[in-house]
Order: C-alpha cells, then structure tokens, then sequence
C-alpha cells in the first residue's frame, strides 16, 4: 500500500480491511497472526461469524472486530487513504513483498509498517541497531555519533529510535556519512504524522529525506510511554545486532537489548569509566556475556562485514557547542582522564579560561590533576 500510486494497492477496500483488523481493540499482533493463518486474508476474517472468530481470540475482541468500529478507528478508516495519497509515504502489511524478512522471524512482528521515506531501505543487507541513554555523557554522545559515522561508511543502516541523546546523535552520525553506502532509520513510538520529541523535527526530516521513518502505530497515535518497549522489538528485530553505547542499570536500551539476544542477534556494549553512571548499563551486558566493542572495526568484523572506507572514531570531527560554564566543563571532560589538548578541543574555549576553570574545579574538588599532566573528573560521592 502506497502513497505513489495514489490509493491503496488492492484499492481502499483491501486498506480498509486490514485496518479494520489490526487496529480494532483487543486484537493485537499475535491475536492478527492467529486470526490470519485460520481464515486466510483479512477480508476472510472480517467475513467470518462470531462462533468462528472467538475460537481463535477472545470474545470480546471478536465481538469488537465485527461489531461498529469505535471513534478513533473510524477516524483513521477515514485519513489513511489521503495521508497515504502524498508521496514518500508507504504502508506495508505482513503480505507485502516489500515487508522486511528479518521482521518475519520475531515472535510478534507488526502486522502494518507505516512509513515515512524510501521503503528500500528496509532491504539493506547490513543492518546495526545504535542504542542508548537519553542522558549520555559528553564522551558517550560523541562515541555514539562516531561510531555510527563510520559504520554508515562502511555501507551499514543504522537504526535507532529518535529519541534525546545516544539515539539522535547516532542518527546524526549516520547522516554525516552522507553518500558513503549506509543510511539510517528511526523505529517511532507513536503514529508516522506525529513527532516526539518535537526538538527532533528537523532531524525526522533529514532521516525520511535520507532514510527511512517507521512505526508500527496507527495515526494520530501519541508517544504513550507502552510503546517505546513495543518500539524496542522492531528496532532489534530489523538488525543483526545492537550497540549499546550508554545505559543506566534500569536503562530501556537495556529492555533491546534483552529482546536482540531472545531475538538471535549479536549485543554489543562500549565499556565507560567506572565513575559513569550511564556505563553500569554496559558493564552489565559485558559481564553476562555482550561482544566487547572498542571500535567500529571489532563490530564490522564480528558480523563478517568488510570494513570499507571505516574511519576511525578517534578522529572523526564530533559535533557540539562550546562549553562556557565549569559545569559544562565537566560534563565536556567525560569520566575517563584525559589531556589538557583533548580538552582544549573539545570545549573551543580559549586557553586562559580553560584554565581559570580547572584551578576553580581543582580547588573545589571536583578535579584531579594525574602523572602525565591528564586531568580526571571528580564527582562527589
């Protein structure tokens, strides 16, 4: 079903059947997948009689399924075909060719994708979920962001969730690589024609201009905080592997984790400085058993990818404002220690200030001058 050809393929008919089905109260993924393999296609499930379908699901889900569509599902029978008309706009169904086969082999797969950009990005054969805390450190914002660059140039997608921190900085990075083979997605946790955060609109452009926008959630849905585990399970189920960059112990990245290895994909973990509290999350992961990634090369080679054109993260230009304020200054400095140069180029402040705010910091004692003339942060305990 696509917004290219004007209508839905099959024409509105079929549109409207399938909506009716997946979106009618208590059905849910499984529930759509039960329903489809004993009756056939969702025309034959809507032709079916009360005694038939509470067979297969509850009763009040069957009774809802045939009985007056309620309010929001007649609101939605009634603006998908128009917001489908408009190009770049997409509707994938789990009979779809297009639909990506990776997706097929979860447990619980989306029965619709809604999408924003060119579905052919969903056929990408490397494919890296890049995964973390909303609240990342000024390293692990910029771990996530190089890591992606140079893993997009290496020809992989990179998939994330959009949301604040590790997830739009991996998106970025993904975007920076440009024409280099990759591309990035971003897996929504409310219908394709809303945004959250709205901080993030001009990125969802660049990622449905470049890449790719998906969400499994019908329009007009809102970012109710059930989705964003639901969002999880796509986000893992397109990759063949997820990096998670930085997360708390009670982390979501955590929750994609968890379903990447029930799902027989490869995790990932960067290890942080053991003053961070966004690397407990990670140190975790590695302890039960996570790959160990220190650069983008050990995940390329784990998956059995040719690193082609990989840059070296180390060196990548990693963008951000500079910092003015100390306590900016340490959240530029990161937890591990690191050299006054380091520094220098990271906040872009002019090497007097930066140096009336170290004394400040040191005498205050939250700084720490080490053997090699490097500097560690110091958080109060």
């Amino acid at each position: 079903m696509s917004g290219s050809a004007g209508a839905a393929a099959g024409g509105d008919a079929e549109l409207h059947c399938w909506l009716r089905l997946v979106y009618s109260p208590g059905i849910g993924p499984l529930g759509v997948q039960r329903l489809l393999r004993a009756f056939g296609t969702p025309q034959q499930v809507l032709g079916c009689e009360l005694r038939q379908l509470r067979s297969v699901v509850p009763e009040t889900a069957a009774a809802a399924l045939l009985g007056e569509a309620p309010e929001p599902l007649r609101e939605l029978l009634a603006r998908a075909p128009d917001w489908l008309a408009e190009p770049g706009r997409t509707l994938l169904s789990l009979a779809d060719p297009r639909y990506p086969r990776a997706l097929l082999h979860i447990p619980d797969p989306p029965p619709l994708l809604w999408l924003r950009g060119d579905p052919s990005h969903l056929c990408a054969e490397r494919v890296l979920a890049v995964v973390g805390t909303r609240n990342p450190s000024a390293q692990g914002a910029r771990d996530a962001h190089d890591f992606a660059q140079a893993l997009a140039q290496a020809g992989v997608c990179v998939v994330s969730g959009l949301a604040r921190g590790i997830d739009a900085q991996a998106h970025r990075g993904a975007l920076r690589a440009g024409a280099s083979g990759g591309s990035t997605l971003a897996v929504l946790g409310h219908g394709c024609d809303r945004l959250y955060p709205a901080a993030h609109r001009e990125l969802a452009r660049q990622v449905a201009s470049c890449g790719l926008l998906v969400s499994e959630f019908a329009l007009g849905e809102a970012p109710l905080p059930q989705h964003f585990p639901r969002r999880n399970r796509i986000i893992s189920g397109l990759s063949r592997g997820v990096l998670v960059v930085e997360a708390a112990l009670r982390s979501g990245s955590l929750i994609t984790a968890r379903l990447a290895a029930e799902q027989g994909r490869e995790v990932f973990a960067l290890p942080g400085s053991i003053h961070n509290p966004m690397a407990r999350g990670c140190h975790r992961l590695l302890r039960e058993g996570a790959q160990l990634a220190e650069q983008p090369g050990d995940i390329l080679e784990e998956l059995g990818w040719a690193a082609v054109g990989t840059a070296d993260p180390a060196t990548a230009t990693a963008a951000g404002p500079p910092r003015g304020t100390r306590a900016e200054l340490l959240e530029c400095m990161g937890f591990d220690p690191l050299g006054l140069d380091e520094l220098l180029r990271r906040s872009a402040l002019p090497a007097a200030q930066l140096q009336e705010q170290l004394l400040e910091l040191e005498l205050q004692g939250r700084l720490a001058r080490l053997p090699g003339g490097r500097l560690q942060r110091i958080d109060p305990g």
